[in-house]
């Protein structure tokens, strides 16, 4: 599983024009599904992001996670994550998940954090096409892979 978690001030998705998932202060979690993903590599990211010292405390130092600050979740689909660009021009997905199975853990993903941290999660909508606007607060972008690729 691999993922882009950006802090926001405030960050927005629409699908066809309608607003899907919106939050204030918080994080977007961009999340792709890899095809040998199982049920650790999930809760293993959800963890971590949930447990991300990424937000200043009062000494301007970031120390501080999504819950210490009251902020929300906003996470989107995106299985270009598991875009290999090393041959050619033309990204290769093959170890990309199947729709079923990426929706499957997308949609687990999100019960996971609202139910296991108690804490508002917005999201997108498996496989529409998406606008995503938002503003990234510092910036602060962190890529995460539960294989630890990277």
């Amino acid at each position: 599983m691999r993922a882009v978690v950006q802090r926001v001030k405030r960050a927005e998705v629409r699908v066809e024009g309608r607003i899907t998932g919106r939050i204030e202060k918080g994080i977007m979690v961009l999340l792709g599904v890899g095809e040998d993903d199982e049920n650790k590599d999930l809760e293993y990211m959800a963890d971590k992001i949930m447990k991300l010292r990424i937000f200043e405390d009062d000494n301007d130092k970031m120390n501080l996670s999504v819950r210490d600050v009251g902020g929300n979740v906003l996470v989107v689909s995106q299985f270009t994550l598991y875009g290999d660009c090393r041959k050619g021009n033309r990204p290769s997905y093959s170890t990309a998940a199947r729709p079923e199975k990426a929706k499957e853990y997308y949609d687990r993903f999100i019960e996971y954090i609202s139910n296991k941290y108690n804490i508002k999660v917005e999201s997108g909508i498996f496989q529409a096409s998406m606008e995503v606007d938002f503003i990234n607060d510092g910036p602060v972008t962190l890529m995460l892979d539960s294989k630890k690729t990277f």
